[in-house]
């Protein structure tokens, strides 16, 4: 995907976090948009900085530089959220484009995707991203309201 869909990806991402965990549409909602917002479009657009140096789609799209991000805020109090962003970034990368991400970097150049995605100058690359980030808000749903006894109990709570 191109930056234009990562950034759309972050902001439907974002408003779509909102409503799944406040349904409501009250104020809960619109902090949780406002919260998360700039940090997921940031995280979206983040990996794809390995294109100004190291190896694009190895370099910072990969599961150790996802790790680091996720574990961050655990010691340095800030940056909660721009894990969730480069995570879809990744997906977006491994589902929707042909080419893939190298996941397991630097251990291995191995480009991992699916064989269903689209070039990144497809006339169709925004309705891929468009498509996968409400899948994305799907799982997401069904992990929050339909199946929360499989998520530890203050998982969700304690990231939003």
């Amino acid at each position: 995907m191109n930056k234009g869909d990562h950034i759309l990806n972050g902001i439907l991402l974002a408003i779509g976090l909102g409503y799944v965990l406040y349904p409501s549409g009250g104020v809960e909602t619109i902090r949780t948009i406002a919260a998360v917002l700039i940090p997921v479009v940031l995280g979206a657009l983040f990996p794809d900085v390995d294109t100004d140096f190291g190896k694009h789609r190895k370099t910072l799209h990969n599961i150790p530089v996802l790790a680091l991000l996720y574990v961050f805020p655990m010691y340095f109090g800030n940056l909660q959220y721009v894990w969730i962003g480069v995570a879809t970034h990744y997906v977006l990368d491994v589902v929707g484009s042909k080419r893939g991400i190298a996941l397991f970097y630097p251990l291995s150049d191995q480009e991992y995707g699916l064989p269903v995605g689209v070039t990144t100058v497809s006339k169709y690359a925004t309705t891929v991203t468009v498509l996968i980030t409400l899948i994305e808000l799907a799982a997401i749903a069904v992990v929050v309201h339909v199946a929360p006894q499989y998520v530890p109990t203050d998982a969700v709570s304690s990231l939003f």
